[in-house]
This record gives structure tokens, sequence and C-alpha cells, in this order.
């Protein structure tokens, strides 16, 4: 458990951020009034999320491997990071969508049907939480993995 520390710990701080994104979301108004340009907005998170990548590869680099790191050790770190914050993802969705903001789905529907980009069966599969369950957990493990290759390429030691 002592050689994964660094990254239970990067994906206890990412998990949470992505609670945080979402309270933010909902405070401004991103989950009721402005969900036509939520799906913008929520791309914002991509920023801090890198951030945290980056900062979770690097305390890798520092703390255990002793400020020397390779392509491989980076990625498999930054890896490791995404597949426990994918494990994770079904309970923060849940959190998300069911505590923070319930109304998220009903909005994002009628928001989908009325502005014609969805029919009211399309919005429906696609807004609720077994769908955003599945999205977040395969999409956020590939993007993460991606990421943590890209990252690990600029920090492993030359």
């Amino acid at each position: 458990m002592k050689k994964f520390a660094v990254e239970i710990k990067w994906s206890a701080i990412l998990t949470i951020a992505e609670l945080l994104w979402m309270l933010l979301e909902k405070k401004l108004d991103w989950h009721d009034a402005l969900i036509a340009k939520q799906p913008i907005y929520t791309m914002l998170f991509s920023i801090v999320a890198i951030i945290l990548f980056v900062l979770a590869i690097k305390d890798k680099k520092k703390n255990y491997y002793e400020s020397k790191i390779d392509w491989k050790q980076g990625f498999l770190s930054g890896s490791i990071v995404a597949l426990i914050v994918a494990i994770l993802s079904p309970l923060n969705q849940y959190i998300s969508m069911e505590i923070i903001s319930p109304n998220y789905f009903q909005n994002a529907i009628n928001n989908a049907v009325l502005n014609n980009n969805m029919s009211l069966e399309n919005a429906k599969d696609f807004f609720n939480l077994k769908s955003y369950i599945f999205q977040t957990a395969f999409g956020g493990l590939s993007t993460g993995i991606v990421t943590s290759a890209i990252i690990a390429y600029f920090i492993k030691t030359k």
C-alpha cells in the first residue's frame, strides 16, 4: 500500500476537486438557468485536472523516486491515479447528481429537447445517472491515461 500512497493521495484530491467543481457549477447556476452553456464551462475543469495530474506525478518523482523518474514510471503513476478516480467516479456522480444538483438531469433533458438537440427519448437515455456513471468512469479513465502519458514525457528525468 505504501508503494501507491502518492497515487491514493492524489486520487482523493482529484475526487474532492471534482465534487468542489460540481458545487461551483451549481452555485454559478450552470445546472439551472445557464445549463445550455454548462458543457462549455465544465471543460474548464480539464485545466484543474491537468494541474493535479502534473502535481501528482511530480510528487511521485520527488518523494518516491528521489527526483529521478523515467517515462514508464510517470505514466504508470498517473494511470493509477486515473484508475482510482475512475473507480471512485460512481460515488462521485451519485453525490453530484443526487445531493449537489438533484435537478440537473431534468434541466439538461429539458434544455436538449427545447433547443432541438435531441428527442425526448434520446435526451432521457443520455441524461441519467447510469449513463453519467459510465461516461465518467470510462471517459475519465481514458482521458487520464492519455494525460498521464503526455505529462510523464515532460516530467521524466532527462
